[in-house]
């Protein structure tokens, strides 16, 4: 078969997609029944109704300890006309859930009872009413009734419910059956990994070990086939057994895009239809959904958000409707975008972010946009989708998200903007096996993204390292400029060693900042606004040398980690960056300074349960043994309070 690209059909909006799945798939196309065990129906979905086949109780059962009477033999007893009952004729003893003595239609609870000296017999001083405190034949559940309907989803609770009702076996839907095959040259399994050792161009295979697991969350079952590599005739072959086995959905993971290299679509039209290629949303763009042999299949891109996305958008959905369940949407909340975020025109765009409570409101700061991104799911605690008609929202302007925690956890979540350091993710982490209950966000948008978070009321805290080129000091005269009005502390974290990040054994022989002008040198620069940024720049105003002369200054990453990363891979020569980023991916590292990083804290939040619970760690010896154990760090003075707003 001869290379080409593929052509992506008229791309469908995410509704009219549903809407062509939900035609070409009616509810009519369902599963087949199975009768299994009660014990073993929880999450299982019933394909008939369950009626209960005794009663609960079956029998009159005491609802309080004290004494079984007949209520009319009590009437008229009173304070003033106390009646004596015998024990064991008219009146018995009885504990809670015990069967009532026959003749009698009512308890008095032990202590409305007074003993008489020879035990034998009791005084009462109030009538009861027939069936007081008296569990009823029948109360909860009268045999012969329904219990559940068909197609109810059965819960832990309604389990508890049919074993009470003398149900023992139960007829529900069989599990939709999903086929998955990990299509790639490129694709490794992870058990053939040996020490982590991962050739260049290789990529472990994660996206099907997760889509089976979605799949189990979905009520389903699921069969993971062995990776196949990029050849039509292997994956036709290995489609072909699925669509004639016993599976009820087919997944093709990767090649749905339109590479030379991408046959998903070609293979379904080959064997089927293809019904839909390509989606108006983004991640999830290049999604196939076709019909073989009567049963959906989903060509799911490789990326492992847009997989995401799009199991969540259009197979969710459908397996849901084959279960004869409702796509119930996660709830919704306000929220307040901390900045400005674009987005194209005719994609609505799944936006993952971070969410936080400070000051009463709900603050949501973008998570990287890359549909390679996991860790952009992984983090985010909810979703903005931005409709595909709008280029974007607006700074401050409220938004609905899509909620991926508890609203409870979020509100207990201190929101931490500004520059990035390694020593936040030490913090974050401590901070988490202190108190369960409360954790930490960090968002990197540099030190005066941080500060102008502060200033607006959205975020918690600030972490800056903003030079000033005039006295050598630290982040306050920053602070005086930018933040007259808002009462701050500004709360010294570490000293940490800044330099440049280069390549191990230093093969372009790179002494110092004035070497980045050299022609062969590539550099990888941090954001604009970023505390490493404004160092920089310093620098190079010192040395008379212009951003123009250094190859490589408009290329920008957000973290100290994304920079030693770019020098790692041999995008770049070097970077400007901190130690402890260098050390942990055995970097080398020329020293330029050592700068101050501190915390910016609005007195507003400064005595909340959470920050002072956040400032008890940062003074713990703990935090300051792992920081160390970084490398470039010096812990004298950290936790301490180094200035405060008038």
């Amino acid at each position: 078969m001869t290379d080409k690209r593929n052509i992506y059909l008229k791309m469908k909006t995410l509704e009219a997609a549903r809407n062509i799945l939900f035609e070409a798939f009616s509810e009519s196309v369902g599963l087949s029944s199975e009768t299994i065990d009660v014990v073993d129906a929880v999450h299982r979905v019933l394909s008939e109704p369950v009626y209960a086949e005794m009663s609960s109780p079956n029998f009159h059962a005491a609802a309080m300890d004290g004494i079984a009477v007949a209520a009319e033999s009590t009437f008229g007893a009173g304070e003033s006309t106390p009646k004596i009952l015998v024990i064991g004729k008219e009146a018995h003893y009885i504990n809670t859930g015990y069967i009532m003595p026959g003749n009698t239609d009512s308890v008095i609870m032990i202590e409305n009872i007074h003993v008489l000296e020879d035990e034998q017999q009791v005084e009462i001083i109030a009538p009861a009413f027939p069936w007081q405190n008296v569990r009823r034949m029948g109360e909860d559940i009268v045999a012969t009734e329904l219990v559940f309907p068909r197609n109810h989803k059965i819960t832990p609770y309604c389990l508890g419910a049919m074993i009470s009702a003398g149900v023992f076996n139960v007829h529900v839907w069989k599990k939709p059956r999903v086929f998955i095959q990990p299509t790639g040259s490129e694709l490794v399994d992870h058990r053939n990994i040996r020490q982590h050792e991962l050739p260049p161009g290789r990529v472990i295979d994660s996206n099907s070990h997760m889509l089976g697991r979605l799949v189990d969350a979905c009520g389903g079952s699921y069969y993971k086939n062995s990776i196949v590599k990029d050849d039509f005739k292997q994956i036709t072959q290995a489609i072909k057994d699925a669509a004639d086995g016993d599976y009820d959905m087919i997944f093709v993971s990767g090649g749905s895009s339109a590479g030379s290299r991408d046959f998903s679509r070609e293979v379904i039209s080959g064997l089927g239809d293809v019904l839909i290629h390509g989606v108006t949303m983004m991640p999830g763009k290049p999604v196939i959904a076709g019909k073989i042999s009567g049963k959906p299949i989903f060509g799911i891109p490789g990326y492992p958000v847009s997989a995401i996305i799009a199991f969540d958008q259009l197979v969710r959905p459908l397996m849901n409707r084959m279960l004869h369940q409702p796509d119930i949407p996660d709830p919704e909340i306000e929220v307040i975008p901390t900045k400005k975020i674009p987005s194209k025109l005719g994609l609505e765009e799944f936006l993952r972010v971070k969410l936080g409570n400070v000051g009463g409101k709900i603050v949501a700061t973008p998570l990287p946009r890359g549909a390679g991104c996991i860790t952009s799911f992984t983090e985010a605690d909810g979703i903005i989708r931005i409709p595909n008609h709008i280029e974007g929202i607006a700074e401050n302007k409220p938004v609905n998200a899509t909620l991926l925690r508890p609203l409870p956890q979020i509100k207990n979540t201190i929101v931490a903007v500004g520059s990035h350091d390694n020593t936040m993710d030490v913090l974050a982490d401590l901070l988490r096996a202190k108190s369960s209950r409360v954790s930490l966000s960090s968002s990197h948008v540099g030190s005066m993204g941080g500060l102008m978070a502060i200033k607006k009321g959205l975020a918690h805290v600030a972490g800056t390292h903003l030079l000033n080129p005039d006295d050598g000091s630290y982040n306050i005269s920053y602070l005086q400029k930018h933040l007259p009005e808002t009462p701050v502390k500004l709360v010294h974290l570490v000293q940490r060693e800044q330099g440049l990040i280069i390549r191990p054994g230093n093969p372009k022989n790179i002494q110092g900042i004035e070497d980045l002008s050299r022609k062969e040198i590539s550099f990888i620069n941090r954001q604009s606004g970023s505390g490493t940024r404004i160092l920089l720049d310093f620098k190079l105003s010192r040395m008379g040398l212009d951003p123009s002369d250094i190859s490589g200054y408009s290329n920008e990453e957000f973290t100290h980690m994304a920079v030693a990363v770019a020098v790692l891979s041999g995008i770049a020569d070097a970077g400007l960056g901190i130690y402890a980023a260098a050390k942990a991916l055995h970097l080398d590292f020329i020293p330029i300074i050592t700068e101050s990083y501190d915390l910016v804290i609005p007195d507003d939040v400064f005595d909340t349960e959470n920050i002072q619970l956040l400032l008890e760690i940062i003074s713990s010896d703990e935090f300051k043994l792992q920081v160390n154990q970084l490398g470039g760090y010096h812990t004298q003075n950290t936790g301490q309070i180094i200035w405060r707003s008038n």
